[in-house]
């Protein structure tokens, strides 16, 4: 058995992430794969930087930040530039659901906060239970309620 290349192992460990970012990128443009393949070579110019972080919350940020970017920066790439019509003006981005949705993961306990962190992260449950030390069938029996949890006060 060969033993896996740093680098594959975090393409491996972050490809929900990363297919995540892409799913929502492509909406505008360019293809998943395409996407994934701009992504993975942003990692790879950057590689040195995200494995000096080992695994962890760092590197997992660093890896969005990396990828997105990256992402960007190819349906800039893809589609030239417009001028806006005059008085045409951009709404902000309304993230008070996402901010309300991170407000109530911080008022969890202890175990679910963690828990509902890492999967959110992009983590797997095979990862969150190496990372937590619980076994996988408690991770999901655990992420179940925690999700219920959240659902309640969103209904």
């Amino acid at each position: 058995m060969r033993q896996q290349d740093p680098f594959e192992a975090l393409l491996h460990r972050y490809r929900g992430l990363l297919f995540t970012l892409c799913r929502r990128y492509s909406r505008r443009g360019l293809d998943v794969d395409d996407l994934m393949q701009e992504a993975s070579v942003a990692l790879w110019r950057d590689s040195q930087r995200l494995l000096a972080l080992g695994t962890g919350p760092q590197q997992a940020a660093l890896t969005w930040k990396i990828g997105r970017n990256a992402m960007i920066d190819a349906l800039r790439r893809l589609s030239p530039t417009e001028e806006l019509p005059e008085g045409f003006e951009i709404e902000a981005e309304d993230n008070s659901l996402v901010d309300e949705l991170h407000a109530q993961v911080s008022l969890l306990d202890e175990p679910d906060r963690t828990l509902v962190s890492l999967q959110l992260q992009g983590y797997s449950y095979e990862e969150i239970a190496a990372q937590t030390g619980l076994t996988v069938k408690n991770v999901s029996v655990r992420l179940v309620r925690a999700k219920e949890k959240l659902r309640k006060h969103f209904i």
